[in-house]
């Protein structure tokens, strides 16, 4: 299968908004660990999956402390 230049340009640009995604997650996921885990560790050491059950528990205790009237901050 050949690709045309626009469909490899294409291809190119999704990989990219992919990358930003990922990274996105990772320093966000590193922010609210507040130092249990730092970015280079979710980067290399955590699968995605590692990463989709830390954003849940993040998620679970966002909620949990909304509807306690606590800062999260």
């Amino acid at each position: 299968m050949r690709l045309t230049n626009s469909e490899i340009e294409d291809y190119v640009r999704q990989l990219e908004g992919e990358t930003k995604s990922i990274k996105d997650d990772i320093f966000r996921i590193s922010w609210y660990m507040r130092g249990g885990v730092n970015s280079v560790d979710l980067f290399h050491m955590y699968s995605y999956e590692d990463r989709m059950i830390m954003n849940d528990i993040i998620k679970d205790n966002i909620d949990a402390t909304k509807k306690s009237g606590l800062n999260l901050v």
